[in-house]
C-alpha cells in the first residue's frame, strides 16, 4: 500500500481529519505512515450541535488509525480563525457507511 497522495506536503501544517464515525479533528500533522495513520499535535475535536455552538475538546499529541479516516483536508488557518465557532450550529456528521 502507498501513502496517501501530498500527505508528505502537509506536514508541520494545520489539517481538519474527517474520521469514519462522523468526528472532526484539527491538528497539526507531525507524521503518517504507509497505512496512512497519522500523528496530530496540539489538536482538538470540534463537536457540532443544532442547539449551542461548536465544542472545541483538547486531544492535545493524538493518533488516528488510517483505516478510521474518511477526509484529510488543509486547513487554511487565517480564514478558520475569522470563524465564530460559538455561534457557528450544524448537524453532527454521520458515520460513513461503506
Amino acid at each position: 500500500m502507498s501513502t496517501g497522495p501530498g500527505l508528505e506536503s502537509l506536514v508541520d501544517q494545520t489539517i481538519s481529519v474527517i474520521t469514519n464515525d462522523g468526528r472532526n479533528i484539527v491538528g497539526v500533522l507531525k507524521g503518517f505512515d504507509q497505512a496512512t495513520n497519522v500523528i496530530l499535535d496540539e489538536s482538538h475535536e470540534r463537536v457540532y450541535s443544532t442547539k449551542e455552538g461548536v465544542q472545541q475538546l483538547v486531544l492535545g499529541l493524538y493518533i488516528i488509525r488510517g483505516d478510521n479516516i474518511s477526509v484529510v483536508g488543509e486547513l487554511d488557518e487565517e480564514l478558520d480563525s475569522a470563524l465564530d465557532l460559538s455561534n457557528l450550529r450544524a448537524h453532527p456528521l454521520k458515520p460513513v457507511i461503506h
